[in-house]
């Protein structure tokens, strides 16, 4: 089962990550209301993890049984070689930052599992880090839970996502809590277990979208769900980042699925659904492409307003993106899928 309108909201996020990690001079920073949201807009990652879950649950959900090393070669295949690129494309401009201690944790996803060592070299990559906790546990969640219908797995799922949150918001208001840059930062913010209640249920949002299918005109419950998470990171000051906007999150990505209205219709349109596809280089090399652009600028000599900076920026970083993922993501997911592992 594939769900085409759901691919290019992944692009959506990326855009809006992208934006967050801009010069906060630019343009959206100047208005009110626009700002909050992109501020916030690190909330995507969060969409994501719940989005992964999901799709892991809708990918795997006919079979009886998972094979690990099949899944993990799969998985590696999809995700490991742009992974490697991000790394490479930052190190042409920051070469200076390279040790082989951080190569290592880097190559191997265990950064974020450091605090302190989450955001080192190409950052966007502590995520990467947490996604290969979730391949990991994946296959045996499903093997002795999810095809078994093993209905406690529902339990552990919610009452750790309560459990997350709780910890979360009474942390972040802790002496503890020490403020962006920090160590706690980091624990707070990127530490894998930090995350798991949201690839978990993303697993069971999964497990309903594919047990209650009903395919429907819901454009209009699609929209107001999209409205009331714009108006949440404006109006409600609250912790989003490990997975409270699941709340909103899995209500948008169920009954976006099931919809068969004019907003599917308009996320389906193959450019759109291209755009979302390619969603990942373009998170995942958007830093090291950003530092790169502003190097050529400067050695041109460019006299260039951030505006426009960001505007020659957001084209050329989608233009590579493509060009990543048909060129490199593509051919070497294709290629590393049929590696006979056994």
């Amino acid at each position: 089962m594939k769900i085409n309108q759901i691919t290019f909201t992944r692009f959506l996020a990326a855009i809006a990550i992208v934006i967050s990690h801009f010069n906060k001079d630019m343009f959206v920073y100047k208005t009110d209301y626009i700002a909050d949201i992109f501020l916030k807009a690190n909330v995507g990652v969060s969409y994501f993890f719940i989005l992964s879950g999901f799709i892991m649950i809708v990918a795997y959900h006919k079979k009886e049984k998972i094979g690990y090393l099949e899944y993990y070669r799969n998985r590696f295949a999809r995700i490991y070689p742009l992974y490697v690129l991000g790394l490479l494309l930052y190190l042409v401009t920051r070469y200076s930052n390279f040790s082989i201690g951080k190569g290592f944790l880097y190559l191997f996803g265990l950064q974020s599992w450091i605090p302190g060592k989450a955001m080192i070299l190409n950052f966007p990559g502590w995520s990467i880090s947490v996604e290969f906790l979730f391949y990991l546990i994946f296959p045996v969640l499903y093997n002795y839970f999810y095809s078994k219908k093993n209905k406690s797995i529902w339990v552990v799922g919610i009452v750790l996502w309560i459990l997350t949150q709780v910890f979360s918001h009474l942390y972040v208001g802790s002496p503890s809590y020490k403020g962006p840059h920090t160590e706690s930062h980091e624990f707070l913010y990127y530490f894998p277990l930090m995350h798991v209640s949201e690839f978990l249920v993303g697993n069971l949002a999964g497990l309903f979208f594919v047990k209650r299918f009903k395919q429907k005109n819901y454009d209009i419950p699609v929209i107001a769900i999209f409205a009331t998470i714009m108006l949440a990171l404006i109006f409600v000051p609250l912790f989003y980042h490990n997975g409270l906007m699941a709340v909103l999150f899995i209500p948008l990505i169920i009954l976006l699925s099931w919809n068969n209205g004019l907003v599917t219709r308009l996320f389906s349109l193959k450019p759109l659904e291209y755009l979302g596809e390619a969603s990942y280089a373009v998170y995942i090399t958007h830093i090291p492409v950003l530092y790169i652009l502003r190097e050529i600028i400067k050695a041109q000599n460019y006299k260039l307003d951030i505006n426009s900076v960001f505007w020659i920026y957001l084209v050329v970083l989608i233009i590579t993106s493509m060009g990543f993922y048909q060129f490199i993501e593509k051919p070497l997911r294709d290629y590393l899928k049929k590696v006979n592992i056994r």
